[in-house]
């Protein structure tokens, strides 16, 4: 399944960093405020990967990668 979703969610940070559902919340924040955005702003995979210095394609792969 090719998954083009273009937005992370608190279950995607989960899933990449293996931290609890409370940590994930809380790097959203971080990101959003980061970027400037509102609480009610979406945050792109982009954004989280650039604010944590963390390759793109290497997060798209770990959180999409073929069952």
């Amino acid at each position: 399944m090719l998954n083009n979703r273009i937005i992370i969610y608190a279950q995607d940070i989960m899933i990449f960093t293996g931290r609890s559902r409370s940590y994930a919340y809380k790097i959203l924040k971080e990101v959003k405020t980061a970027f400037g955005k509102s609480k009610h702003n979406l945050v792109t995979i982009q954004e989280f990967a650039d604010f944590h210095s963390i390759p793109v394609q290497e997060l798209l792969d770990s959180l999409f990668k073929k069952q």
